[in-house]
């Protein structure tokens, strides 16, 4: 019997999150646009809570930020006219005070960890591993998600706010659906790399000649 491969596993969950992030970027970012009527505390954006003193989504703009002279900016105005407040660094806001530098340099990251990613799983070895599959599919997703966003708006898009105005006005950076893929996607391979049983040795030329051959087979 040949050996049960995931590799379909690992595109599937890619191409699912990858839809799914960018579905809710451009729809969220749209939506709360509001005809350029912003009421955030900030004024650049607007917000909608989902969980009141927990969980609200939230767009901001940037109206000193052009729109390119390109064929990318109908992908970068079908959300609003002006462009959206990005984050130009990694997860947290790492290095994002840098703005383009930090920007081409996680978007290298991010095109060389997704063919490694495609390179690697989906190499027969690790494509029998079905959890390790969808632990790659998932990043890879997450990984496509803001690498998309760095190649169009020059930074990533978030829309997702925890925070609690009880705990000292204590607030999450604000974060994605790729991010989410991203994370989950870590914590499956770190599960996946602690408590996966160790594959079983494959039979030398030796043992398999010295095996008995079954009763009743044909040699």
């Amino acid at each position: 019997m040949a050996d049960r491969s995931y590799r379909w596993l690992l595109i599937v969950l890619a191409l699912i999150g990858l839809t799914l992030d960018q579905t809710t970027k451009y729809g969220v970012f749209r939506w709360l646009y509001r005809g350029g009527e912003f009421h955030d505390s900030t004024g650049t954006g607007n917000t909608s809570t989902i969980v009141p003193e927990w969980f609200e989504l939230i767009a901001q703009f940037d109206r000193d930020t052009p729109t390119c002279d390109c064929a990318a900016s109908g992908l970068q105005t079908w959300s609003a006219p002006v462009m959206p407040r990005v984050n130009h660094g990694a997860l947290w806001g790492i290095g994002g005070s840098k703005k383009g530098s930090a920007n081409l340099f996680f978007a290298g990251v991010s095109l060389v960890a997704a063919a490694a990613i495609l390179i690697w799983g989906t190499r027969r070895g690790p494509s029998r591993e079905r959890w390790l599959s969808a632990a790659l599919g998932l990043i890879l997703a997450g990984t496509l998600g803001n690498f998309y966003d760095r190649l169009v708006f020059g930074g990533v898009r978030d829309f997702l706010h925890v925070f609690h105005k009880d705990w000292d006005d204590w607030s999450w950076p604000v974060f994605n659906i790729a991010d989410c893929c991203l994370v989950v996607g870590a914590g499956l391979l770190l599960v996946q790399a602690v408590f996966a049983p160790a594959p079983a040795p494959a039979a030398t030329a030796e043992q398999t000649a010295a095996a008995p051959t079954p009763l009743g087979a044909k040699v």
